[in-house]
């Protein structure tokens, strides 16, 4: 069930990237427009560029997270032994929720400091903005949380203690997160 949760998740958040990413796109290209062809521009469609782009790469770091597709190296870990790369595997999952746990203090702290700051041209409370990074940090320790539940109830297969993938093995697209998991898994088992 929550694994349900973590792909919808990862599916979700791959279309509003989508949309963030297009609607950033229009305003520039329609501020550039109206710039130089008209000269006026929309005043808002900057600082909402900015915005969409902080949200975005929020919403990206988690569909990264659930697909594995941060970069990392694996020169160390593979060369352990079974054991080796367990112990590995509970340490940086322990210290990625600990970093979760200060993102979302700092994010938290932030949110309620600004949260009477408005923008300057959209005059919108600024917590808006740094929700994003208490967002992050919720669902960044959800999943991480839900990998580490796996491996300590024995739903975790060792071919997933090492958790990047290569370059040539990364997921393309963000349609489906569990069948390019299952993909990713099917390959690294031939």
């Amino acid at each position: 069930m929550i694994q349900t949760f973590i792909n919808l998740i990862g599916r979700v958040f791959g279309v509003l990237m989508v949309l963030c990413l297009g609607l950033m796109v229009l305003m520039v290209f329609g501020n550039v427009v109206l710039r130089y062809g008209f000269n006026s521009s929309i005043t808002m469609s900057e600082e909402l560029s900015r915005w969409l782009f902080v949200w975005m790469t929020f919403l990206g770091a988690v569909v990264g997270l659930i697909q594995h597709a941060h970069l990392g190296t694996d020169a160390l870990v593979s060369r352990l032994p079974a054991l080796g790369r367990k112990v590995c595997f509970v340490l940086a999952h322990g210290l990625m929720l600990a970093m979760c746990w200060f993102m979302f203090d700092g994010a938290r702290q932030q949110t309620l400091i600004n949260l009477q700051s408005t923008s300057a041209v959209m005059e919108v409370s600024m917590a808006w903005l740094y929700g994003s990074g208490l967002l992050f940090s919720v669902l960044a320790a959800l999943v991480i949380a839900h990998e580490l539940w796996k491996f300590f109830t024995g739903q975790l297969p060792d071919t997933e203690l090492i958790g990047i993938v290569g370059s040539d093995d990364m997921p393309h697209g963000l349609s489906s997160v569990a069948s390019d998991s299952a993909a990713v898994q099917a390959k690294e088992r031939t």
